[in-house]
């Protein structure tokens, strides 16, 4: 029996939840595993609410949806944090947003990542990618799939983001760089 990781990514319009979400199933799909995307928009475009089920797993998946038992769950908004952490899986895993999240999750059984992606964007000067911090966060505690399928030559970014955008793809090590750092100095 293999591994099923069911998440949830979701936050403001613009934040890249989407595209986070798509590099995961990408990289999964190229990996040979089993895998599903399913978005959910807000009546806005940016600003506006969007959300994302992924699903990546070793065997055959029932459904796409992943409204409860999430067992790895992104926040990257407040209105997010208060709508999607309480369908959280026990012993699941929430990656909170912290520079404009200070609320903390507090159930028992969940284990939480306090990520301050927006502060290390800006840190790293382009506050385009907190997506990328954050995924580095998630791959840096779950072994979902592997760095190397993301940013490999034809891998998930280029797949995701266009063959043209490869050129960003050092930047974006970096940024997935200080993700994984982050989480695995709150393990």
């Amino acid at each position: 029996m293999g591994e099923t990781y069911r998440m949830s990514c979701s936050g403001f319009g613009g934040q890249g939840v989407m595209a986070l979400g798509k590099l995961i199933v990408y990289a999964g799909m190229d990996e040979g595993k089993e895998v599903s995307w399913v978005p959910s928009y807000g009546p806005e475009m940016r600003g506006g609410t969007a959300n994302c089920s992924v699903i990546v797993s070793d065997e055959p998946i029932a459904s796409p949806i992943v409204s409860q038992n999430i067992s790895v769950n992104v926040v990257m908004n407040l209105p997010s944090f208060h709508k999607f952490v309480p369908e959280t899986a026990k012993n699941g895993i929430v990656f909170v947003n912290s520079s404009i999240i200070s609320e903390k999750v507090e159930m028992p059984g969940v284990k939480a990542y306090y990520i301050p992606a927006n502060d290390i964007a800006n840190e790293l000067g382009n506050p385009r990618m907190i997506n990328i911090i954050m995924l580095g966060a998630i791959l840096g505690v779950l072994p979902i799939v592997k760095a190397e399928s993301i940013f490999a030559s034809g891998g998930a970014f280029e797949h995701v983001f266009g063959v043209s955008k490869a050129k960003f793809i050092p930047g974006n090590k970096v940024a997935f760089e200080k993700g994984m750092e982050c989480a695995k100095a709150q393990m």
